[in-house]
């Protein structure tokens, strides 16, 4: 007997002070999947920790912040399943999320890993159709987002992998911390293991920006890392100029009249051009500088 569509897939998700938003992600995915919840060193780790049990979803406690890519590491490495559906927390599933994916997939052997349509929370679409890590010319046009199709990268807000496929590029490179892994992921699934695909009729409903607490501190944070992940992430796929293309895009966003009027936005975009600044002298064999 073939193994029910909902069995084949294992749900993993990282938290990271998440526990007011994850609980309706685990709300919309249906009882018989496995659910994993990786937690980063959250002030809010045992409210998380209860929603987990509340919902039989495995849960992983770490004493520290491993970063997005380690922390999805952890928990493909619990999962059993023919597929694993990474979704960011703050994310909800349709009813038919997960058949129309499998359907996909089936449909699509030559394919390693698929994105679902990304509903925002004003009904509006997000499509991962450009990439820092890849040359304008392979950018997507926006009507792309209107049909199934394949597609250059994948966002990892709602990204379905093959486990084989994962496994055989070793998963998320731990040495990126935060931001642009699931761009290098979909460049290394590419280019081992097989294609990749937007699927218009599996759909999540995603409030972007909101899988953790929002503050001047957090996103200076996050800006840090992702001024680091974008020089790492240009110079590993060999993109010409990594660091100079990087360094006058942090500039000219400092710079911004909007930057000066918010107080949010000057940290951010500060802390981005430091994070850019530091990548410059950061060896390709490093593990990320921490955020200072």
């Amino acid at each position: 007997m073939d193994q029910p569509l909902n069995i084949r897939v294992s749900i993993i998700t990282v938290t990271y002070n998440s526990s007011v938003i994850v609980k309706n992600l685990l709300r919309s995915i249906p009882s018989a999947v496995p659910v994993i919840v990786v937690d980063n060193a959250s002030k809010d780790a045992d409210a998380t920790r209860e929603l987990a049990a509340t919902h039989d979803a495995e849960f992983i406690a770490n004493s520290e912040n491993l970063g997005f890519g380690r922390a999805c590491n952890q928990g493909a490495a619990q999962a059993d399943t023919e597929f694993l559906f990474f979704v960011n927390p703050d994310a909800e599933l349709f009813p038919d999320t997960l058949d129309h994916l499998l359907a996909a997939a089936d449909a699509h052997p030559e394919a390693s890993a698929f994105n679902t349509r990304i509903v925002k929370g004003d009904g509006s679409l997000f499509f991962k159709r450009r990439s820092k890590l890849i040359a304008k010319s392979l950018w997507l046009g926006r009507e792309a987002a209107e049909q199934d199709g394949e597609v250059p990268v994948l966002s990892g807000g709602a990204l379905l992998v093959r486990k084989t496929a994962f496994e055989q590029v070793s998963g998320f490179d731990p040495k990126i911390f935060l931001f642009h892994e699931d761009d290098d992921l979909s460049l290394r699934l590419k280019d081992q293991c097989g294609t990749l695909r937007y699927v218009f009729d599996a759909q999540v409903r995603h409030l972007l920006g909101h899988s953790t607490e929002r503050s001047a501190n957090t996103a200076a944070l996050k800006a840090w890392y992702m001024g680091q992940s974008r020089v790492y992430g240009a110079r590993k796929h060999a993109i010409p100029n990594a660091f100079g293309v990087a360094f006058g895009d942090a500039l000219l966003q400092l710079m911004s009249p909007l930057t000066l009027l918010s107080k949010r936005k000057r940290a951010k975009h500060w802390a981005y051009l430091r994070g850019v600044i530091a990548a410059r002298q950061r060896n390709s064999a490093d593990l990320p500088l921490p955020w200072r």
